[in-house]
């Protein structure tokens, strides 16, 4: 089965890897506490990125990818261990096992181009993640969605079902989600889902925000005559398409082309943009700071 496949290699691949993330006010000290963390407990630095907003009184983000032999078995005991060093400057802070699987549960509607661009990256190992269920509006995506072993629900949406669908989403996902991704997913999630799931909802966007925002990008761009299109992946916040964004690309397009030509060229970057940022996310490689991110890529 691909998911079992999937889960040995990178267990193997990261077999005692581990990660830091971190987001502080900015002062001296903060790098060699880290460091020292490590070294003290064992641990040996792998990969290790920073930024500083401001050297005078802004934030500070860091991520540590690190080695410790045995690590799947300690790290309980060096969460607890690190919380010294993590009150002494006022962190937010998480360390997580690179070997654990994150469980993704994918939304999808009619259109299928993100969800099997998601898939295939799965499928061909670039993807640590379990994706425990799809779920959809639609039963188009079932057949494909099944044939991989992955367990697909139906769940049709109207404006009189919404919260009860929502609430029967969160009852399928209850133990078996890490974060959701909204591949093309066309309804709007009511604050029930978005708070639950704070900066663990990643939408793609099929316009270059904050420009067109809702309904019908395309046809927006079209109109406007635009010269180049592109699509957001961000974080949903209770704002339409106003959360942190994580990844963007562009593409060029002229006068000769037409509102078709602007969808078929639009799905492609959006399966990009997509797949980038939810690799990002798996590898613990986003720190959200109020409504913007930094991404250590």
């Amino acid at each position: 089965m691909v998911a079992q496949k999937v889960k040995t290699m990178f267990q193997e691949k990261y077999r005692g890897v581990g990660r830091i993330l971190i987001s502080c006010p900015d002062r001296p000290g903060i790098v060699a506490a880290v460091s020292k963390f490590l070294h003290e407990n064992g641990a040996n630095i792998l990969q290790s990125d920073q930024y500083t907003q401001d050297p005078e009184g802004g934030m500070f983000f860091m991520r540590i990818e690190f080695f410790k032999e045995g690590l799947e078995e300690t790290v309980d005991e060096l969460r607890r261990a690190f919380t010294t060093v993590a009150d002494q400057f006022s962190m937010n802070w998480k360390i997580t096992l690179a070997n654990r699987p994150k469980k993704m549960v994918i939304f999808v509607s009619k259109e299928d181009h993100c969800l099997r661009e998601l898939l295939w990256n799965w499928q061909a190992g670039d993807l640590n993640a379990e994706i425990t269920m799809v779920i959809s509006n639609h039963e188009d995506s079932r057949e494909l969605v099944e044939s991989l072993g992955i367990p697909y629900h139906y769940l049709p949406v109207t404006p009189e079902t919404k919260p009860e669908v929502e609430k029967k989403q969160r009852e399928l996902m209850e133990g078996n989600v890490d974060f959701i991704v909204l591949a093309r997913y066309m309804q709007i999630l009511s604050s029930y889902l978005v708070e639950h799931f704070r900066n663990r909802i990643i939408n793609i966007h099929h316009s270059f925000l904050p420009a067109f925002i809702g309904g019908k990008p395309y046809d927006q761009a079209y109109k406007r005559g635009v010269k180049i299109i592109g699509a957001t992946a961000h974080y949903v916040t209770e704002e339409l398409d106003a959360g942190p964004i994580i990844e963007q690309d562009v593409s060029r397009v002229s006068h000769r082309d037409n509102v078709n030509d602007l969808k078929k060229e639009g799905r492609h970057i959006e399966r990009i943009v997509l797949a980038r940022a939810v690799k990002w996310h798996i590898e613990d490689r986003i720190l959200v700071d109020k409504n913007k991110t930094v991404v250590f890529t």
